[in-house]
């Protein structure tokens, strides 16, 4: 099952991810860093398909997809 790993403490909270996220599985927590920022989380990990467009339009390269062997490509790169 493909995953997404967040660093918090490198997230300023632009939501880019949330709102790039074709399955939504991403939201903004409620919690604050220590930098003053609310940071993207997963919220239902089990609809992600690891098609990496989270990553991709993070500024602050602050999320890491791992895909496990399985990879659905949505676009052509």
């Amino acid at each position: 099952m493909p995953g997404v790993t967040i660093d918090k403490n490198h997230c300023k909270g632009c939501e880019l991810c949330v709102k790039a996220c074709p399955q939504q599985v991403l939201s903004m927590s409620t919690d604050i860093t220590v930098r003053g920022y609310f940071y993207a989380q997963m919220h239902d990990p089990s609809r992600c398909i690891g098609c990496t467009i989270c990553a991709l339009t993070c500024p602050d390269a602050a999320i890491e997809v791992h895909t496990n062997g399985t990879s659905y490509v949505l676009f052509q790169y």
